[in-house]
């Protein structure tokens, strides 16, 4: 039962427990704040673990992609990656003499001259080794072509070189990029939320060492574990997770903190009460959203797996974080702190304040069933682009800022086949000319040849009619498959393949992870609730929030930034980060909703909860929108569209679905909304 402020008087420790009260301890909080910080230094000393990266990371166990790169790896030893260096003419056809020059500076390598006489090519091997290592190779390949074209010819490098190299490129530095700006947007938020100059630092500063330490021990657990993989994305990703989901957590708390400021004179006992009174919110939280990055898990792909795991590592460091080292950190200060707007005792809380949100409650309680439909039809309206969503992004199209790899690729096929850039690998231990010959019948591919012989096992790589990644290709290596499912050991390979493969596993990862995750989050709701309706419609409000974000984000893709189509992963993370943070605000209201059902009936009960957290819960989604906005400042289509989804989608939730739709369901459902589970009270007023 919820304490009033004259028990609280009479017994200082009303609202608290005894693990509340020794982490704001008078005595206790300046050992609860230094330890924590002391084990992160010492993690800190350790730094983020190093791992050789992979080229079957990203690959999903278990497909032809997978087993064609392994067998491909044995059969080259090292030099599978290649580079195209194409030239063109700036003007007109090639000379003679410059044709010549080119001729002479291959040497003994073949080069192959468009029957357009406008563009020429060669191939050099690179050796294959880490994302740093091959941008080495190919920014000094880069420099030795561009030093020594023909005058009047131009020298670009593509291929899958390339192209590894160039992404690769993406996300040198990215984690120092992705923390500077993350970390401004949050200071920049927490400053204009708090209105004072000072208080910001402390759940900035707790935050940050929460990220650094999360990132560390994630890679550090991460490789001793054998089924999972990450890269820089991983890390990014998780910086952004922690950053977010922490400062969240953070002003929940301080919110709460701020309020009991106002009814009791000692800021220990105050901050003992609010982190009781908090710490089912943030826990509830954290662990549904730890359930739910967790089922990423069962992804075929090690970077995804490494993903999930990551984060679930992160958002434990940043609950704990913001439910032990916060709290003691920001009780060693005074209520200056808070200055200029420092709570005294005898001001309203914000339960009793006639703010904005107090205003919005007022108008959703006379009409509640008009505000259910009005806003049930705008979801509605923005899912109708959810039908229109596409998915399958071609290498070529990962960029946002369009690469050299890029360009020289499409300049390639304007001259030669449209397959040149990006061929496809046959790998066999089988009878190797059987093999060969077979692909040449294949409809669809325009030329074939064996380029490597080790291993017992021979490489034969062919030239599809179709450009990279259309429907075209894909149908090819569908036809390439089938003509050589009689062959033992012999699988198909190449950027097509690729893309054929990871879009049938992310099909069906999503049609086991979406159910899984929304299955967990309503255990979760149901488990803190005790209740059943409650969490369905709070469920069905995510889901519904989450289509109408892909819906009014498939617009803004189409219609602002031309992407043809969605990464074949968006579909997945998007639903995954909204459904299981957005969770985090259904708990924030619904538990104070709760409390204060308890002793002024439901209806009262939800207003007040309304009025009490409608700013805590906007000024945390705004933050928490602006923080995976920041995924965009990486050219890189995947994170700009995760970012946007989440940006758009956590807006919503905040703005419309938790602050009115949810109290005008509760509202109109009255204690059925809790069923089976009623109030101890029903006074309402």
């Amino acid at each position: 039962m919820p304490t009033s402020a004259s028990e609280r008087t009479q017994d200082p420790h009303a609202g608290t427990n005894r693990l509340t009260r020794f982490i704001a301890g008078r005595r206790s909080a300046w050992v609860v704040a230094l330890l924590p910080l002391l084990l992160a230094g010492f993690m800190f000393s350790l730094g983020e673990a190093e791992r050789e990266e992979q080229t079957v990371d990203s690959l999903p166990a278990g497909f032809d992609i997978t087993e064609a790169t392994k067998m491909q790896e044995e059969a080259t030893e090292g030099e599978d990656l290649v580079a195209i260096v194409l030239w063109t003419a700036d003007e007109g056809e090639f000379t003679q003499a410059q044709v010549g020059e080119l001729r002479e500076y291959v040497g003994q390598a073949p080069l192959l001259v468009a029957d357009d006489n406008t563009a020429a090519y060669t191939v050099r091997p690179v050796e294959d080794g880490d994302s740093a290592g091959v941008r080495d190779q190919v920014k000094d390949l880069r420099d030795e072509v561009e030093g020594s074209s023909p005058d009047g010819v131009t020298a670009e490098v593509t291929g899958p070189a390339g192209l590894r190299a160039d992404f690769g490129e993406v996300f040198a530095g990215a984690d120092v990029t992705l923390l500077i700006a993350t970390a401004s947007i949050v200071a920049v938020l927490l400053i204009v939320t708090y209105r004072s100059p000072i208080l910001w630092v402390v759940p900035l500063t707790v935050v940050a060492v929460a990220d650094r330490l999360a990132a560390i021990t994630a890679t550090q657990v991460m490789q001793h574990v054998d089924a999972v993989a990450w890269d820089a994305s991983t890390v990014g990703i998780l910086s952004v997770l922690v950053f977010g989901a922490g400062t969240n957590y953070a002003l929940l708390l301080i919110s709460r903190y701020r309020d009991e400021l106002k009814i009791e004179e000692a800021r220990h006992v105050a901050m003992a009460r609010a982190l009781t009174r908090t710490a089912e919110s943030v826990l509830f939280s954290a662990t549904t959203v730890v359930l739910g990055v967790l089922t990423l898990l069962l992804s075929a792909t090690p970077t995804t797996r490494g993903l999930g795991l990551a984060c679930g590592i992160g958002i434990v460091i940043a609950a704990a974080f913001a439910l032990i080292v916060l709290p003691a950190a920001l009780v060693l200060f005074g209520r200056w702190i808070f200055w200029p707007k420092v709570p005294k005792v005898g001001e309203p809380q914000l339960v009793d304040s006639n703010g904005f949100w107090h205003r919005v409650g007022t108008q959703v309680n006379r009409r509640p069933g008009t505000f259910v439909a009005v806003t049930l039809a705008l979801i509605a309206l923005m899912a109708v682009g959810f039908t229109q969503v596409k998915t399958g992004l071609s290498s070529e199209e990962q960029f946002t800022q369009v690469p050299q790899a890029v360009t020289a690729a499409e300049r390639l096929g304007e001259s030669f086949p449209a397959g040149t850039a990006s061929p496809t690998e046959v790998v066999t231990r089988d009878d190797a000319r059987e093999v060969l010959a077979t692909v040449e019948d294949v409809e669809g591919v325009t030329s074939a040849r064996i380029t490597a012989e080790n291993n017992g096992i021979t490489v034969v790589q062919a030239t599809l009619e179709a450009p990279p990644s259309s429907d075209g290709a894909g149908e090819t290596i569908v036809a390439l498959r089938e003509a050589l499912e009689g062959y033992d050991e012999t699988y198909v390979g190449g950027s097509d393949a690729e893309k054929v493969d990871v879009d049938e596993a992310t099909y069906g990862e999503r049609l086991l992870i979406l159910p899984m995750i929304a299955l967990l989050v309503l255990v979760a709701l149901m488990l803190l609730l005790r209740s059943i309706v409650a969490p369905l419609l709070l469920v069905g409000t995510v889901i519904a929030t989450y289509a109408a974000a892909m819906g009014l984000s498939w617009w803004v893709f189409r219609g602002i930034f031309d992407f043809p189509a969605l990464d074949q992963t968006v579909p997945l993370f998007a639903f995954l980060f909204l459904v299981a943070l957005g969770i985090d605000y259904n708990i924030f209201l619904v538990t104070r909703a709760r409390e204060e059902a308890l002793t002024h009936g439901n209806r009262r009960g939800v207003l007040r909860a309304l009025t009490a957290t409608g700013g805590v819960i906007t000024s945390a989604g705004i933050l928490l929108a602006a923080v995976f906005a920041v995924l965009g400042v990486l050219p890189l289509v995947l994170l700009a569209q995760l970012g946007i989804i989440i940006f758009i989608g956590v807006l919503l939730d905040t703005l419309l679905v938790r602050t009115v739709l949810v109290p005008a369901l509760a509202i109109t459902l009255g204690d059925r909304f809790w069923w089976p589970r009623k109030p101890a009270r029903t006074v309402e007023g």
